[in-house]
């Protein structure tokens, strides 16, 4: 390479250098603000919760700092550990008794029970998610249709405005009672596949986040381009080509506004639902430690708290991201 062709790629390198060092500057203060800003403001809110809860001193001792939040969370994660291992035992044990068993008399009956453990803390998280993913799930079945059917049909949607209004703000303490008798009455087997907690849990939170998924789809579908409309109807396309085709495409961004708010009421209901309901998971655990009333039950119920808002968290960051998958709208954004 010549000594003027290298003048000559410097010279061309030179306006080219500073731009890029600016754009890598740029990127990280805004990954700077973007990071330090959530994490200035959790270390501050840290501070003022652990100098408050030092002044605070209720029944059961002085209201839990992070530092003892923090060490129930250990204990509850070493609970769950001892009890899979307990579990592991157990089935080993019984694999051993029945090998001997067979060994002893080949023609032997031998019998497989099932581990029946108390439920950890972390078992009772999945709970809540299968619960509040079962209601939910049968609450858009049922919502998103109405909605549709509601946004294509003025006189539909003024037939059951009436009755949306009315039950949208009913609370899931007055549902609660009546679904539990209906489950009880009607929901009878010697063998359910369901426990009556489960399916009474999860029928509250169908009811109580169908309203948002209906309001929402029923706007969607209703403010669709009249000239889309037009165009099918000149296409002579039927009535499910052109809801699968233009109303659904069409009306998903508020489709998903409707079904991100069913879900985070969804999962405040459960809470409540599991609590009375007595079903197995958050909210049952949440009770038992306030009726336990032991000195570590305020810092475990804390950390229910915190698990409770994450995972509220996760579960509206899962549905913004399968909203982006869908929608034709990439650019959807938490609020």
């Amino acid at each position: 390479m010549t000594q003027a062709t290298t003048k000559t790629l410097t010279a061309s390198l030179l306006p080219v250098l500073p731009d890029s060092f600016e754009t890598v500057r740029l990127m990280f203060k805004g990954m700077l603000r973007s990071l330090a800003t959530p994490l200035l403001a959790f270390a501050l809110f840290l501070v003022v919760w652990n100098s408050l809860a030092a002044r605070v001193e209720t029944s059961l001792g002085q209201m839990p700092g992070p530092a003892q939040v923090w060490s129930q969370a250990m204990v509850l994660i070493d609970e769950h550990n001892a009890e899979r291992d307990k579990e592991a035992a157990f089935y080993t044990r019984q694999e051993e008794r029945n090998a001997e068993k067979l060994a002893a008399d080949p023609a032997a009956q031998v019998t497989i029970r099932p581990y029946t453990g108390k439920p950890t803390f972390v078992d009772q998280i999945f709970t809540s998610l299968i619960t509040v993913a079962t209601g939910f799930i049968l609450a858009s079945l049922i919502a998103i249709p109405v909605g549709i059917a509601c946004g294509l049909s003025s006189t539909l949607y003024s037939a059951l405005n009436p009755l949306i209004q009315i039950f949208k703000p009913v609370s899931p303490l007055a549902w609660l009672p009546i679904v539990t008798m209906v489950v009880s009455a009607v929901y009878v087997s010697d063998d359910p596949f369901f426990a009556k907690s489960f399916v009474t849990s999860a029928i509250t939170v169908t009811l109580c986040c169908l309203w948002p998924t209906i309001i929402n789809t029923t706007v969607g579908v209703a403010t669709i381009d009249k000239d889309l409309l037009n165009v099918s109807r000149v296409l002579r396309l039927g009535w499910m080509t052109q809801v699968m085709k233009i109303v659904l495409p069409s009306s998903i961004p508020m489709m998903f506004a409707g079904l991100r708010l069913s879900l985070g009421i969804g999962w405040m209901v459960l809470i409540a639902a599991e609590m009375l309901a007595q079903n197995p998971g958050l909210g049952k655990f949440v009770w038992d430690e306030f009726q336990n009333g032991s000195s570590n039950s305020l810092g475990r119920i804390m950390v229910a708290v915190f698990v409770i808002g994450f995972l509220g968290f996760l579960l509206d960051r899962l549905m913004l991201l399968l909203q982006r998958r869908v929608s034709w709208d990439k650019t959807a954004v938490i609020r």
